[in-house]
């Protein structure tokens, strides 16, 4: 290759995804506390993440769902009763989200 050609980077498409998904405002605090926290109902969520509002947390937690990262289950008894929670696949990101902490703590 001569000086005068640009060599092209590629992401790898999954690392891409990744982010994207984890980039996107809100999704990592979702995350977060569903790791910290454990279960949740929409009302605990959205509590413990104050600045997002109902309708952009409806959202994420939809794409969350959709992405195979959060469950959504609703109660048998309680009909209006909603819990989120993290499948295997959200748990998995566990360590991430660890490194991604510590790393804040120390620089930023």
């Amino acid at each position: 290759m001569n000086s005068c050609e640009k060599r092209q980077f590629e992401l790898c498409p999954k690392f891409e995804k990744t982010f994207d998904m984890l980039g996107k405002k809100w999704n990592g605090l979702i995350i977060d506390v569903l790791l910290e926290d454990g279960t949740q109902r929409f009302v605990e969520l959205a509590n413990k993440i104050p600045d997002v509002s109902d309708r952009v947390l409806v959202e994420r937690l939809k794409e969350l769902e959709e992405k195979g990262i959060v469950t959504r289950d609703e109660h048998p008894i309680e009909k209006k009763r909603i819990d989120y929670s993290l499948t295997e696949k959200g748990e998995a990101l566990r360590s991430v989200m660890n490194e991604v902490q510590s790393w804040g703590e120390k620089w930023m």
